[in-house]
C-alpha cells in the first residue's frame, strides 16, 4: 500500500518510509491511499473473536500487503498481552479501561505495536534508529517502556517542565539505558513544535535516522482501533455505541474513526476536552483556531494545536458539516472535573482519573440530550498516576498504587533541562546523538 501526505496527495511513499520517517517533508501527515474495510464475514463473527484475533484482522487490513501474516501475527500477539475490559456503571453508562498495560495508560497499545513494527522494518539494517517523541504525560512513558533496551534504538523524550504528574515524570526519567529525557521549559505544544522542526530539517533527520513515536506516526493509531471493536462486541447485540473520548492530540479519536471506516457500527463520537477546547470550538463554529495550551489537572489533554486534526479533516473530506454530524465536542473545567471524580466514586464506587472524569461528564451530558443512547467512555490512564488530584478529592492514599508504578517513586530523576529554542535543541541533538 502507498501512503500520501495530507498536504499533497502526489507525495507518496511506501510503508517503511511512512512509518520510519513519520512526517512528510511538507509538514502534513501520512494517510493510506485507500482506507480499508473489513469483510462482511468478519462483522458477522467479530463478537465471538478474541482481542488478538480482532487485532490481527485490523492490522492485516492496513499492513497485510507489506508485512507477512506470520510476522504481523507476532507483532499483534506481542502487543496485546493485557486486556481492555468494559465496566458497566449502569446499563447505558460504560467505562473502557485502557490502563492495564505496563505503563498504566492507553498508549501502551500503540507504543508496543509501533516498537515491534519498527523492529520488523529495520531488522536487516545496521543503522541506529533514533526515536524522537514529545509527551504531555502518558506517551513518553509508554514509548520509553516499549523501546527500553531494544537493540538498535535510542529514544529522546521531550516533556514540558512542571506540567506532568510526579509519577508520569518518573516513567520518563528513571529508566536510563537507551532512554533520554529532555525537560523543556515550555508547554507540550512547544515540545511538539521542536519534534516537528527536527523532522522538517531533512538533513538532520536523515543523518540521525529520526523516527517519531507520537500519534503523528500512523503505526500508533491503527492498534488503538483494536479496542474500539473489542469493546463494542461486549455490548448487547444490535447496540451502536457512542464513544466518548478524552482528547488532547486527537490520535485516540482518530483511531476510533478508523474503526468506523473498517465497518464498526457506531452511533456517534464525543470529543471530551478540558479548557483546551480548540476542536469543540471548531465543531461549534466551523473555525479552527489553534492557540497556546493552558495547564489543567487533566494534563495529557493540555494541547492547543492537536496534530491529528488534519487527519480528521481528511477522513471527512475537509467538510465541517460531515465532521460535526459524526463528532460532538464538549469541554469542562477543572472544578467540574473534580466534582465528577467525587461523584463517580460516591454513586458507583468507581475511581476514575481526571481524564476519564472529563469523558464521563461528556457522556452524561450526551445521554441527557439523546435519551436511550449507550455510551462507552475511554478511561485512558490509571488514577494512581495522578496522586495529588486523587488524594485531594477522595482522601489521602485512597488509590492503591500498582507495584509497577510504585517501584519508580524512589528512583532518581535523570533529565536534561533545555529551553524551548529550536537552535538550542538542534545543538543538543548534534552534540549528543551523533
Amino acid at each position: 500500500m502507498k501512503y500520501h501526505s495530507t498536504n499533497n496527495a502526489s507525495h507518496q511513499v511506501d510503508l517503511k518510509e511512512a512509518i520510519l520517517r513519520s512526517l512528510p517533508p511538507d509538514n502534513g501527515l501520512y494517510m493510506p491511499n485507500s482506507l480499508p474495510t473489513l469483510p462482511e464475514d468478519f462483522w458477522k463473527n467479530y463478537r465471538n473473536m478474541s482481542f488478538k484475533e480482532i487485532g490481527f484482522a485490523v492490522a492485516s487490513a492496513f499492513f497485510g500487503e507489506d508485512v507477512a501474516a506470520e510476522d504481523l501475527r507476532k507483532i499483534v500477539n506481542g502487543t496485546i498481552e493485557f486486556d481492555a475490559p468494559l465496566v458497566a456503571l449502569s446499563p447505558d453508562d460504560h467505562i473502557l479501561e485502557l490502563f492495564h498495560g505496563p505503563t498504566l495508560a492507553f498508549k501502551d497499545f500503540g507504543a508496543r505495536f509501533m516498537a515491534r513494527l519498527m523492529a520488523h522494518l529495520t531488522k536487516n539494517e545496521d543503522r541506529m534508529l533514533t526515536v524522537l517523541v514529545a509527551t504531555s504525560g502518558d506517551t513518553g512513558g509508554a514509548v520509553a517502556s516499549a523501546f527500553h533496551n531494544v537493540p538498535g534504538t535510542r529514544v529522546v523524550i521531550l516533556y514540558p517542565k512542571g506540567k506532568v504528574s510526579g509519577l508520569q515524570e518518573k516513567q520518563l526519567t528513571a529508566l536510563g539505558g537507551n532512554i533520554t529525557a529532555l525537560e523543556i521549559d515550555g508547554s507540550f505544544d512547544d515540545c511538539q513544535a521542536l519534534v516537528k522542526q527536527a523532522f522538517l530539517d531533512r538533513e538532520l533527520s536523515e543523518r540521525m535516522n529520526l523516527t517519531s513515536a507520537n500519534s503523528i506516526n500512523l503505526s500508533r493509531l491503527v492498534p488503538q482501533s483494536f479496542y474500539y471493536i473489542h469493546s463494542a462486541r461486549q455490548l448487547p447485540e444490535g447496540v451502536k455505541p457512542v464513544f466518548v473520548v478524552p482528547s488532547g492530540n486527537f490520535g485516540n479519536l482518530t483511531a476510533g474513526l478508523l474503526a468506523k471506516q473498517l465497518g464498526l457500527p457506531v452511533e456517534h463520537f464525543v470529543a471530551a476536552t478540558n479548557r483546551n477546547d480548540v476542536v469543540p470550538a471548531y465543531l461549534e463554529k466551523g473555525e479552527y483556531l489553534p492557540r497556546p495550551s493552558v495547564a489543567t489537572i487533566s494534563n495529557a489533554m493540555d494541547v492547543g494545536a492537536p496534530s491529528n486534526f488534519v487527519r480528521m479533516q481528511a477522513l471527512f473530506g475537509n467538510s465541517w458539516n460531515e465532521m460535526k454530524s459524526n463528532i460532538s465536542g464538549m469541554s469542562f473545567s477543572d472544578d467540574e472535573t473534580r466534582v465528577a471524580i467525587r461523584e463517580v466514586k460516591s454513586k458507583f464506587g468507581y475511581q476514575i482519573d481526571p481524564h476519564g472524569a472529563v469523558g464521563w461528564l461528556a457522556a452524561r451530558q450526551y445521554r441527557k440530550e439523546h435519551p436511550g443512547s449507550m455510551t462507552i467512555t475511554l478511561e485512558t490512564a490509571h488514577p494512581a498516576k495522578f496522586p495529588d488530584v486523587m488524594d485531594a478529592e477522595l482522601g489521602k492514599d485512597s488509590v492503591e498504587i500498582p507495584a509497577r508504578l510504585a517501584i519508580l517513586a524512589n528512583q532518581p530523576k535523570v533529565a536534561t533541562a533545555l529551553n524551548k529554542d529550536w537552535q538550542t535543541f538542534r545543538d543538543w541533538l548534534t552534540a549528543n546523538i551523533l
